[in-house]
């Protein structure tokens, strides 16, 4: 509801933010942030949060200019590099967090810093070569009108929307990531889908490198800073529980769509790029406050039964009547985790 708000408020606060031209420069940029905000979201269901993007999509970014150096038949191979380096990447910081058992935060800020140093040891400093001319045309190009990488990130947001909804994986993904104890009890290997998330996460993040590599054509050294925080905040819109379990790639990608068009108004308005930074902090501030906040004592509805806490005399008597064990049963349907389809 405040993304439609925000689009019909748009023309009227900053003239223009809506226009088609506006729109044409907006979506490739939203539809790169959506693919790399969709590894956020996996990661960040499985209770973990993702600090290596800016080094696993700048890997991306550099690789896919610099390994073809302008040859078009060596596109593939570096498109295939692109894939396996990110999958390795994420791979690191599985395995750091599952096997080493560091925390996800300093896990994945280490392994950051290493893929960043990485980079500029293999670049020394700059990136000489643009992007093939085929991969230019393809970032570039346009489905019934609309940018391509709008159209991929679309479909991604799909497929992967389906993958954790309809397959016996991803209801298993989900449980593993609401309650890592009760998946354990049901026999499932936590750390394999842990380090799974991971590794999907990094594949997202060097593809949506590689992606504004060629629409850029000449990309900075290090792009992946732009998306670190910009990737969290879209998940904190969409309201992936920062716990673990709960979450949305397809709200993931209305939080995208919210941002971009934000810093549209922004923009329009004459206002700093700090301005957004502000924004998208104070998002990620209130996101990570809003799970320390005590809810079930501040609404009333959510209050704990006093009944519940009137001692055994209570209980005896309802299961004496035959009520206690109805209420038993009442409770154990409402709390228990549906693992049949797991």
């Amino acid at each position: 509801m405040a993304t439609i708000l925000l689009f019909i408020v748009s023309p009227f606060v900053a003239s223009g933010s809506l226009g088609h031209s506006a729109l044409q420069g907006m979506l490739p940029f939203a539809g790169i942030l959506a693919i790399a905000a969709i590894g956020q979201t996996l990661v960040i269901q499985q209770g973990g949060l993702d600090l290596s993007v800016p080094g696993i999509f700048s890997m991306g970014a550099v690789l896919v200019v610099t390994v073809p150096g302008g040859n078009e038949s060596s596109l593939i191979p570096a498109l295939l590099l692109v894939g396996v380096v990110g999958l390795a990447g994420g791979l690191i910081n599985g395995i750091a967090v599952t096997r080493f058992g560091i925390t996800p935060l300093v896990a994945t800020l280490g392994s950051n810093a290493i893929f960043i140093g990485v980079v500029i040891q293999v670049t020394g400093g700059s990136i000489a070569f643009k992007a093939t001319k085929n991969w230019q045309e393809f970032t570039a190009d346009k489905v019934l009108g609309i940018p391509i990488l709008a159209v991929i990130a679309l479909i991604a947001v799909v497929l992967v929307a389906l993958f954790v909804a309809r397959t016996v994986w991803g209801r298993r993904f989900v449980l593993i990531g609401s309650s890592p104890t009760a998946a354990r009890a049901a026999g499932l290997s936590v750390e394999r889908y842990q380090v799974g998330a991971y590794m999907a996460a990094g594949l997202a993040y060097a593809l949506a490198g590689a992606l504004l590599s060629g629409y850029l054509q000449s990309p900075p050294l290090l792009p992946g800073n732009e998306y670190l925080l910009p990737s969290i905040a879209a998940v904190v819109l969409g309201g992936t529980a920062l716990g673990g379990g709960r979450g949305s790639v397809i709200a993931t990608a209305v939080g995208v769509l919210f941002l971009s068009q934000l810093e549209q108004v922004i923009s329009a308005l004459g206002a700093k790029n700090s301005v957004d930074y502000l924004i998208q902090g104070a998002i990620v501030a209130l996101g990570m406050g809003l799970r320390n906040v005590p809810w079930n004592q501040i609404l009333p509805g959510r209050r704990s039964n006093p009944d519940a806490a009137a001692g055994p005399s209570t209980s005896h008597q309802d299961t004496a009547s035959g009520k206690g064990r109805a209420l038993l049963k009442e409770h154990k349907e409402e709390d228990s985790i549906d693992v049949s389809k797991t």
